[in-house]
């Protein structure tokens, strides 16, 4: 009894307590992991946000940027996202749909009522002022064209004879998704009968009623802009495509404009010959940067366009950056000027106005360190050194929450989507649209192994029997260099490629008359990203859109197991 240890005589410790003590612990066990799973899932519900495919931390686009891991991820480098395609669609104003019910159609048009003063040669020139020819126009064009939205009409002009008159108007597709507007102008003949009563009998192609194209107006030459201040966010505006276009560049207007501005430059760099969407993610920074100093940007304007985009499959410097966005919207919405005029005046009248320069060589002096700044240039200078000298690492950091990237600066081309707009033009905004991603995607089976069959055209046509109706307009965009490749597809569809419209950009063109004055009388190529760009942006327009990799193939976009993170 003596011997026998002190624990025994608890009576916890009893033999026949023993199981419900192993009980309750195992109890008390699972309570405390239930408890501490309920604090932890809270914690990451919490905090938790979804990525966004485009505003990732700057981290992880320096990571996709500089990354030159063997995996079997390949970067998709094809067409950079602007401004325009980050409007969400609900937000875009699409109120103001004028209807035929919303115009009053004349008498003299019906017949119902033909004017007493009818008298005369049924061949006296149509007044195009008239206020019942505009009635008629107006209705004639929204039954006439039953795939889009009219938001607007200009008022008709002359013609080219004495039975056409010009209108213009403002609209958008019915199934479009992309923000934006769309103006067409148009001829229309209309005849007169000997009652008096007047009938359009015709209407031209896209842009064909040329008197009714307004020339914009003289803009101010100045670069100076009210900017935003400090957490100050801009007002989303909505492109136009069709407008003639203004993109002549900035100047300073005196001495005195100068000698009062404050100027932003980024100079040197690891950025130039990256592809487009490392060119933007870049410019956007300095962008960024500029507006929270309340500075102007001074620009390099000309573009070193990528190897991936050229058809010499080498580096092409002395693009001009208004071959591909939009120089006016930038111009009118920031303070911007190109370098060489800059340079010129800084030259001019630096020493005698005392302008100070702030010299910065190292990227982690972050915009915050420099709004007290006085002098009237901050140069920030970059090494040779990749990755550390590209210019997007001055937003990472604690910067990335106070710069805020202007992406509604940033527009595509209007001379690139008038070609978009011609191109559905010609098939009357009535087509659906397929995207058949062949080249050297299909050439590599280790990481797309089902690609180059899938995409074949008997696979195409198995594939599209149950999405695309039977005689459609088919637009094929693609890769594959022989589009004779998809004859087969003739039996069921009308199809469409981007070289059956080569003559939008070809010699003849307004498009080549105008990049070639842009570029000091050079002829300018229709090179790589010019194409792309155009082809996917049909694409987009169509009513219904077959995807690659979503609808037509089960191989991932990214390669063989990558269907996860792609997704």
């Amino acid at each position: 009894m003596l011997g026998r240890s002190s624990l025994s005589r608890s009576g916890s410790f009893r033999p026949e307590n023993l199981g419900q003590n192993a009980l309750a612990m195992i109890g008390n066990l699972c309570f405390t992991l239930f408890v501490l799973g309920v604090v932890i899932f809270t914690i990451i519900a919490a905090t938790y946000q979804p990525e966004d495919p485009l505003f990732h931390p700057s981290t992880k686009i320096t990571n996709f940027l500089v990354s030159d891991s063997n995996a079997t991820f390949v970067s998709d480098n094809t067409v950079a996202k602007t401004g325009e395609d980050l409007v969400p669609f609900n937000q875009t104003d699409l109120t103001g749909v004028l209807n035929v019910t919303d115009v009053s159609v004349p008498a003299s048009a019906t017949g119902e009522e033909a004017p007493v003063e009818c008298e005369g040669d049924i061949n006296t020139s149509i007044d195009c002022k008239d206020p019942d020819i505009f009635h008629l126009m107006m209705t004639y064009a929204i039954e006439y064209f039953k795939d889009i939205h009219f938001y607007r009409f200009g008022k008709p002009v002359a013609g080219s004879n004495s039975s056409t008159c010009d209108m213009a108007w403002r609209f958008r597709p019915k199934d479009g998704k992309a923000a934006g507007f769309y103006k067409d102008y148009r001829r229309f003949v209309i005849l007169r009968s000997e009652k008096c009563n007047f009938t359009v009998t015709g209407v031209g192609e896209y842009h064909t009623g040329v008197n009714a194209r307004k020339k914009k107006r003289n803009q101010k030459g100045g670069f100076e802009k009210n900017r935003p201040g400090k957490g100050n966010t801009a007002v989303a505006a909505l492109p136009v495509f069709g407008e003639d276009v203004n993109d002549t560049l900035p100047v300073v207007e005196s001495e005195g404009s100068f000698r009062r501005g404050k100027y932003l430059i980024y100079s040197g760099g690891g950025d130039r010959c990256k592809n487009m969407n490392h060119y933007l993610w870049s410019l956007l920074c300095a962008l960024g940067e500029a507006q929270y100093l309340n500075r102007t940007l001074v620009m390099d304007l000309t573009i070193c366009l990528s190897s991936i985009y050229t058809s010499s499959n080498q580096d092409e410097e002395g693009k001009d950056f208004r071959f591909y966005f939009d120089f006016e919207h930038l111009k009118e919405s920031a303070s911007v000027l190109d370098q060489n005029q800059f340079w010129t005046d800084w030259t001019k009248w630096q020493k005698k106005d005392r302008m100070g320069l702030h010299l910065v060589e190292d990227f982690r002096v972050s915009p915050m360190k420099l709004s007290d700044v006085k002098d009237s240039l901050v140069m920030r200078k970059f090494g040779s050194v990749e990755p550390d000298n590209y210019w997007y690492r001055v937003c990472e950091g604690e910067t990335e929450s106070v710069i805020q990237r202007p992406w509604h600066l940033i527009w595509k081309s209007k001379r690139l989507m008038e070609i978009v707009s011609e191109i559905t033009s010609k098939m009357n905004w009535d087509f659906d649209s397929v995207h058949v991603e062949r080249g050297e995607k299909a050439k590599n089976t280790q990481l797309w192994p089902n690609l180059a069959s899938d995409t074949s055209p008997e696979s195409l046509m198995s594939s599209l029997r149950d999405k695309i109706e039977d005689g459609r307009n088919l637009y094929i965009a693609t890769n594959e260099p022989d589009t004779s490749f998809f004859d087969p597809l003739k039996d069921k569809y009308t199809t469409h490629f981007l070289d059956d419209y080569k003559s939008l950009w070809d010699e003849n063109s307004e498009w080549f008359s105008e990049t070639t004055k842009l570029n000091g009388g050079n002829p300018v190529d229709f090179d790589g990203y010019m194409r792309v760009s155009v082809d996917t942006e049909v694409f987009l327009r169509g009513k219904k859109q077959i995807e690659t990799f979503n609808d037509l193939t089960s191989d991932c976009k990214d390669g063989v197991n990558t269907c996860s993170a792609s997704t």
